[in-house]
């Protein structure tokens, strides 16, 4: 089958669109979706897959700045809208639009890709490794109080539409970007994506909500949720708050936001599905076994210029290691890489000395965040300890003090 790759055209993002729908199984866009979405992808960072007459695969990638260990904002490819029809599976069309992908990122300079993958397994062998877990948690708010330290009581909450409190949110956001790995600085046009509340999609809850959080008539941190209403039958009420996302200056402020969204009258529980791994949640609560928390895979991290990508990011420890990389889909990766670095910066350069680890570049993508250790990817036989005592001072160096998580979809 031959596979034609080229951008959409102006006049074929209707198309485009229908076909990721179709492969996907999901409902029609609203019109205000297709639209955003539109604005947020540049055509020409887009691609359709085109055989047998039609448009048989799409991919796209955004442009983000994300932060990596260190607090440095690095510029990353977003992948994003990667379909294949499913009359086309197994034929080539996803292999030659990621082989496409990932050669035009390494011509525009790009050092990393990110994407978050329908289904963990199809991107591991394009060298995409899993970077961040997600906290999903549904507490029984019936059961369960908050802890809140004191100063608690003196933090001022308001409520407002999501509209209304949109800029104070955004300004929140900005400062919270730096501190914690995986984070991604607002785009422009993107505080639409929080902004965004379809009546279609919301499942019987009502519309979104926004509590600001002021300390001395400062903004100090928000949530955003919605309300579903509900009761027994004999009228117990039985509610439920969804959580979309909360972001807090301090932990005081944290603190209550949380104390709040688990204390709104007539309900009997708070479900979230996307917090950091290490979310402080998980310290405040008085009954963590009533609040049902679980993990996930997040976000899927790819080295495209494996010395750029590791000489952009600091270390949590000093470290002098030589690593053996396997990169089969960009063999540019491939060979042995000196890596040197501490807190301050990095130096990565290709060496002809003995290796001290040997491993693949999807495991580099895994552990480049500091969510996931080496020593814990060699247990798994993913890593191999070539000097004695390289995999534990590269492990210590790799890790970051927070866990890495991405806010929001893309």
């Amino acid at each position: 089958m031959t596979i034609d790759l080229r951008p959409p055209a102006a006049g074929d993002w209707d198309e485009f669109v229908l076909r990721l729908e179709r492969a996907f199984g999901e409902p029609a866009m609203t019109s205000e979706e297709r639209a955003m979405w539109r604005d947020f992808l540049p055509l020409e960072q887009a691609l359709t897959a085109r055989a047998d007459g039609g448009i048989v695969g799409t991919a796209g990638a955004f442009d983000f700045r994300m932060t990596v260990p260190g607090g440095t904002l690095l510029d990353v490819a977003g992948v994003t809208m990667v379909s294949v029809q499913p009359t086309h599976r197994r034929r080539g069309v996803l292999t030659a639009m990621m082989r496409r992908q990932l050669d035009d990122f390494r011509e525009r300079g790009l050092a990393v890709a990110v994407l978050l993958a329908s289904e963990p397994s199809i991107y591991g062998r394009f060298g995409y490794g899993t970077a961040t877990r997600q906290l999903h948690g549904r507490i029984d708010t019936t059961r369960v109080t908050v802890q809140a330290p004191p100063g608690a009581d003196a933090v001022r909450l308001r409520l407002v539409t999501p509209a209304e409190g949109v800029a104070a949110c955004e300004a929140v956001y900005a400062r919270a970007v730096p501190g914690r790995p995986g984070m991604l600085a607002r785009q422009p046009e993107w505080e639409r994506l929080a902004l965004l509340d379809p009546p279609a999609d919301r499942g019987g809850f009502g519309a979104r909500l926004c509590v600001l959080a002021e300390v001395d008539g400062e903004v100090r941190g928000y949530a955003r949720y919605s309300v579903k209403a509900g009761g027994t039958a004999l009228g117990v009420p039985d509610g439920t708050v969804k959580l979309k996302d909360l972001e807090a200056l301090d932990p005081v402020t944290y603190a209550a936001l949380w104390r709040y969204l688990t204390d709104v009258d007539l309900v009997a529980r708070l479900v979230f599905h996307n917090r950091p791994a290490d979310d402080p949640v998980q310290q405040i609560v008085s009954d963590i076994r009533r609040c049902n928390f679980s993990w996930r895979d997040g976000l899927y991290v790819r080295l495209v210029d494996l010395p750029a990508a590791l000489a952009a990011r600091a270390y949590a420890a000093p470290l002098d290691v030589v690593l053996d990389v396997e990169d089969p889909f960009c063999p540019w990766n491939t060979g042995r890489w000196r890596l040197s670095g501490d807190a301050k910066g990095a130096v990565c350069e290709r060496t002809g000395d003995p290796a001290d680890l040997a491993l693949a570049a999807r495991e580099l993508g895994t552990a480049y965040l500091g969510g996931h250790g080496l020593r814990a990817l060699a247990g798994a036989g993913l890593v191999t300890e070539l000097r004695p005592g390289a995999l534990a001072e590269a492990s210590a160096a790799f890790r970051s003090d927070l866990e890495p998580w991405v806010p929001h979809g893309f």
